[in-house]
């Protein structure tokens, strides 16, 4: 079987990475970008950062911050007609995967118009035009969209979220900057960091992971097991460490797909926004419990790379173990609920979950086939 991998174009990485996204504008032939973020990052300034080095560059542009935290539908038609009234050749996505979603549906149906219908994206949608081009800035530690062609899109109307995955919305240029992530609240580093955990674990495990990806997610494991408890308590040499770890990470689980843990996070954050990486968080251990017997020596591997003294002479079971207390452990350290009933979900909607759960694109790659009749019983084993 052939395997292939994506990435972008062009990655930028360090402190001061951000200097180089007029050079990338203007090197790329374009002249007026729409700049995609959300309020809060005008606000505190984050954005602005952005913006100032296009002013003293001299390149036109228009803004576009209706953002939500599970970007919608609206705020994707939004912005198409945002950016076809500013008349951009060129997107710059500034923000968590809020922003980059939104910027790749934008990017995706303002070449492919066909596409206008934004439902008519999901899952594998055969599009036949790169998107619009996409320079997408990172500011949280987790997401990894600046790296994946996969986005989601919040369906308010359905009350479900839906993945979309097409090689033709990668963003040309990544740009990972620590200065663009040191004002993190720790909260959002916390669920943001173990969601790109998450994305490593489930990438190292999933049906279609081989020996490129195992390199890149085990690297990714041992970089955010270190660093993210330091990341959350606003350590700015860890904040970088998590850029980069949850960067690697997207380089893996983007080519080779996930698990349950989001096929069940996602309807969880469409029906009781709940931030993403947190439902993810609280689903980890456990939807691993449910897959163990299905990963071999995988969980052996993960917990080494955690760090977890003894545990290449363990027995399997032990060592299964062992990564298991690690991941809680580390999700205990950074503040992370164990169960969903105190973010408000209630047992009545779990039949509507689990459905949902089943249907979403994440679902075929779990190294476990789930039947609803599964999938309900470990919401109710978190609820």
């Amino acid at each position: 079987m052939a395997n292939r991998i994506m990435l972008n174009q062009t990655s930028w990485f360090g402190k001061g990475a951000i200097s180089e996204i007029p050079n990338e504008v203007r090197n790329r032939g374009c002249s007026k970008v729409l700049l995609v973020t959300d309020e809060s990052l005008i606000k505190f300034k984050v954005a602005t950062k952005i913006t100032e080095l296009l002013d003293k560059a001299g390149i036109a542009y228009e803004i576009y911050d209706r953002i939500k935290p599970n970007p919608t539908i609206e705020n994707v038609k939004d912005g198409v007609e945002a950016c076809k009234k500013a008349g951009a050749d060129v997107i710059v996505a500034v923000g968590g995967g809020s922003a980059i979603d939104t910027s790749k549906a934008i990017g995706i149906i303002i070449t492919n118009p066909e596409f206008a219908d934004v439902r008519s994206l999901e899952g594998v949608a055969p599009t036949k035009n790169p998107c619009l081009p996409i320079i997408a800035v990172s500011t949280t530690s987790g997401t990894a969209a600046e790296v994946t062609i996969n986005y989601v899109i919040t369906d308010v109307e359905k009350n479900r979220k839906f993945v979309c995955v097409d090689p033709h919305d990668i963003p040309v240029v990544a740009v990972v900057d620590p200065d663009m992530v040191a004002s993190m609240p720790a909260g959002l580093a916390a669920s943001t960091g173990m969601d790109a955990l998450v994305h490593a674990i489930e990438g190292y495990i999933t049906k279609g992971a081989w020996e490129m990806t195992d390199m890149m997610h085990l690297k990714a494991i041992e970089i955010i097991s270190h660093w993210l408890p330091k990341s959350v308590k606003g350590d700015i040499e860890a904040r970088e460490k998590m850029a980069l770890g949850q960067y690697i990470a997207g380089m893996g689980f983007s080519n080779v797909g996930l698990g349950i843990v989001h096929s069940m996070a996602h309807p969880l954050s469409a029906l009781y926004d709940i931030p993403h990486g947190k439902a993810c968080a609280m689903l980890l251990c456990p939807v691993l419990k449910y897959n163990a017997e299905c990963t071999g020596e995988r969980y052996r591997d993960i917990g080494k790379a955690m760090g977890v003294c003894g545990i290449e002479s363990m027995s399997l079971a032990d060592a299964r173990n062992a990564t298991l207390d690690a991941i809680q452990k580390l999700a205990d350290e950074v503040g992370i609920p164990r169960t969903i009933g105190g973010e408000g979900v209630l047992e009545k909607d779990i039949d509507f979950l689990a459905e949902s759960a089943m249907a979403d694109a994440c679902t075929p790659g779990n190294p476990r086939d789930p039947s609803k009749a599964d999938i309900v019983e470990i919401y109710k084993s978190v609820l």
